[in-house]
C-alpha cells in the first residue's frame, strides 16, 4: 500500500512535468520564419498545414492544462487535509483508485454516476 505522502510526491513530480510539457508545446506555438519551397499548391498548401498543426498543438494544450488544474486541485486537497475523500460524496476514495490515479477527486461509485450523466443515462 502506498502512503498518501509518496502519492503527494508523485503529483508534485507530474505537477513539473506537465507544466514542463506545457512550456515545450508554447515554445513549438511561435511563429516560424521557414517556409516550405517547391509545393505545387504554395502558400495555401502551407497555410493549411500550419493550421492543422496548431489545432493540434491547441488541443494537447488543452488536455495538459486539464492534467494540470486535476493534480493542482490533489495537492490543495493534501495540503488542507482533504486529499483522498472524494468531491461529490465525501466518502473515502479507494486506495487502489489513489495508487493508480493520484488526481482522482472522485471515488469509483460517483465517476461512475457522473459519466453515466455525461452520457445522458441515469
Amino acid at each position: 500500500m502506498i502512503e498518501s505522502a509518496e502519492l503527494y510526491e508523485r503529483l508534485k513530480k507530474e505537477k513539473t512535468e506537465l507544466l514542463e510539457k506545457l512550456e515545450q508545446l508554447r515554445a513549438l506555438g511561435q511563429p516560424s520564419a521557414e517556409r516550405k519551397e517547391g509545393s505545387p499548391f504554395g502558400k495555401r498548401e502551407e497555410e493549411a498545414d500550419e493550421a492543422s498543426e496548431l489545432e493540434k498543438r491547441l488541443v494537447m494544450v488543452k488536455r495538459l492544462e486539464e492534467s494540470l488544474n486535476e493534480v493542482a486541485h490533489a495537492l490543495q486537497k493534501y495540503e488542507a487535509g482533504t486529499y483522498g475523500l472524494c468531491d461529490s460524496c465525501g466518502q473515502a476514495i479507494e486506495q487502489a483508485r489513489l495508487e493508480a490515479i493520484p488526481q482522482a477527486s472522485l471515488c469509483m461509485k460517483c465517476k461512475a454516476s457522473q459519466a453515466k450523466d455525461a452520457k445522458g443515462t441515469r
